[in-house]
């Protein structure tokens, strides 16, 4: 079925060098959810990339709202939980340049670990140390403890794209034996193929899954008044 967004349509402003998102995010949405996207200069993971990604956020958004989106999300998870401030004021960009609705992907995990009930979670992340510790202080900031995890030491969107769904089962593994109390597991990143391991892993590890597309998914979803389950990528988005 084709996905002309006669029901909803959301605008996403994804890294110029992910090209994992985009094929998630249109896997989660309903046929009946559109999805326009368009792209923000960040291919690696220093400080002075990360928050170059924003320069032209009111350009890109403007352009996004040429299509008529219901909202937009600005998704990038190393960008938006930099420091617990810099979502708020994205979204508040986005909203002042177009006048829609804006949504971010912390702000999308935050939900998501509290709808399924995370106290303790494992982090697990394909990023270098720097971009993984400021997520785990982040989170802590927001009431989330993180009981364990580990980072892959990736710096490059194209980099994190080639990395096999496998992988990063494996990772996951290894958080849960070093963390076995964790109520919960984060796989972080929107530029890693962690889709197709959600339900696998949750059969397997006993606990929820949330991944980054997953969680914009479901949040998004939720923003524009769709409630109905999708099925294949978790408890999370099996939720009504």
């Amino acid at each position: 079925m084709i996905a002309y967004g006669d029901r909803a349509r959301l605008g996403v402003l994804v890294p110029s060098g992910n090209t994992v998102a985009e094929p998630e995010l249109r896997a989660m949405l309903p046929p009946e959810v559109g999805l326009v996207v368009t792209r923000l200069p960040l291919r690696g993971s220093s400080e002075a990339e990360l928050l170059g990604m924003a320069g032209s956020l009111e350009t890109a958004a403007g352009l996004l709202a040429d299509a008529q989106p219901d909202a937009i999300a600005f998704h990038c998870t190393a960008v938006t939980t930099f420091n617990p401030a810099l979502a708020e004021d994205l979204r508040r960009r986005i909203e002042a340049a177009t006048g829609l609705p804006a949504l971010a992907t912390s702000d999308a995990l935050l939900a998501a670990v509290a709808a399924l009930g995370g106290r303790r979670v494992l982090l697990v992340t394909p990023y270098i140390e720097a971009v993984h510790a400021r997520e785990v202080a982040f989170l802590e900031a927001n009431g989330v403890r993180v009981a364990g995890g580990s980072c892959m030491g990736i710096a490059a969107n194209s980099e994190m794209a080639r990395v096999a769904p496998s992988a990063i089962a494996a990772q996951a593994r290894a958080a849960l034996a070093s963390a076995p109390d964790a109520d919960l597991c984060l796989v972080s990143c929107t530029a890693i193929r962690s889709g197709v391991v959600i339900d696998g892993l949750e059969a397997e590890l006993g606990l929820p899954i949330v991944t980054s597309n997953q969680a914009l998914a479901w949040h998004a979803l939720r923003a524009l008044g769709v409630r109905e389950p999708v099925q294949g990528f978790g408890r999370l988005l099996g939720r009504s």
